[in-house]
């Protein structure tokens, strides 16, 4: 009898896992992949998308074209995960399986920022980015403040990234000049396990005149008076405000029992939860790196070479080596990137790679060839 493994969630992590098994295991697994979305994004597209370099539909990947041997992707949403069964439960049936993995990703907690839904613009969920590329076009100068309201965050770069994005948009819009750009974070540096890249990134700002505020966090927004407040009781006046909502898990995972101090706790090397058989991947897992697709694309890695050493009998899989390489835009069409081992050593490492035209081919290779893996785009 094939061994029943189901995947919840087909972000990098689901997608890299149930590839891998496909190709390693092919009929020896029963694999179920379960998602409500119908395609997938890839996040740095999201900045392209609200700047307006492409469309939304140009970067969708639909899961109708994700077709792997003992693979089976199904559009429904999970409404019930019991971990002590594995059993899950969506708006379609249930599925049971003798390995589960939660990969559902972080949701966005509007509502815990005051203000934020009413009087701001989120830039992190692909509806919020493409709402912004015909914001905007409408924007004609004042202040505009690019806040994060709380850490963790996913790809930590990115707010770096939407600053220096957002300072070359309106040097062509011709505005410039007429705009304040400040970056509101509640990191100590924009990429702390890498001084190097955050001096970088810190020089990058000086140049364009872009103010940054480490170590604070926005904690309301006042549409009626244009003013976003700190966590020290700081008013800034803002026009335009771009703004990184709280993270938290899905519902439904909170509501079943694995989240522990705000994600579930995983053993950092094997992914595996505190409940036999059961393995969280990805944003929501507390698996010391950061919310980012690179590090849930190595954590499947891990979970796969588990499963796949179990179900032959071989003894122990491959660990997670916490290790990834992110590329992030660095303005004026350049392209930088960095690498960061988190458990190796008794602290993170990282090392620098300046923007190079040859990075920007490395991005669009590393995009190309998961386009390639996972959807034969």
């Amino acid at each position: 009898m094939a061994t029943r493994i189901a995947i919840l969630g087909a972000g990098f992590g689901g997608l890299e896992l149930g590839t891998i098994l496909s190709e390693s295991l092919g009929r020896q697994v029963e694999v179920t992949l379960i998602d409500k979305a119908d395609s997938f994004v890839f996040g740095f597209s999201k900045l392209d998308v609200m700047f307006g370099r492409t469309t939304l539909d140009a970067v969708r990947l639909p899961y109708a074209r994700f077709a792997k041997p003992g693979v089976r992707l199904l559009r429904e949403k999970v409404t019930v995960i019991d971990p002590v069964s594995r059993r899950v439960t969506t708006d379609a049936g249930t599925h049971d399986c003798d390995y589960l993995v939660v990969a559902l990703g972080a949701d966005y907690d509007l509502a815990a920022t005051p203000g934020l839904a009413e009087a701001g613009n989120e830039f992190y969920s692909v509806p919020g980015a493409n709402r912004l590329s015909e914001v905007l076009p409408r924007f004609s100068g004042g202040r505009a403040i690019v806040g994060v309201a709380a850490a963790p965050f996913k790809c930590p770069p990115a707010p770096s990234e939407c600053r220096l994005m957002l300072h070359d948009f309106l040097v062509e819009r011709g505005i410039r000049d007429r705009c304040e750009i400040t970056l509101v974070m509640p990191l100590p540096s924009p990429v702390p396990p890498s001084p190097e890249t955050s001096k970088a990134l810190l020089e990058a700002f000086a140049e364009r005149g872009i103010r940054f505020i480490p170590g604070r966090k926005f904690v309301s927004l006042d549409g009626p008076r244009r003013v976003v407040a700190l966590d020290d009781a700081t008013e800034l006046p803002y026009d335009l405000f771009l703004g990184v909502p709280k993270h938290c898990p899905p519902a439904v995972v909170k509501a079943c029992g694995m989240v522990e101090d705000g994600w579930i706790p995983v053993n950092v090397r094997t992914l595996e939860t505190r409940f036999p058989n059961v393995y969280a991947v990805g944003d929501l897992a507390s698996a010391g790196t950061p919310k980012a697709g690179v590090f849930a694309e190595a954590a499947a890695k891990a979970v796969a070479s588990a499963l796949v050493a179990r179900i032959r009998g071989l003894g122990e899989g491959s660990p997670n080596s916490g290790k990834g390489s992110c590329y992030f835009e660095f303005g004026a069409g350049r392209i930088a990137s960095v690498d960061i081992d988190f458990l190796s050593g008794p602290k993170p490492t990282g090392t620098f790679h300046p923007p190079t035209a040859e990075l920007r081919a490395q991005k669009e290779q590393f995009g190309s060839s998961r386009r390639a893996r996972w959807f034969g785009i």
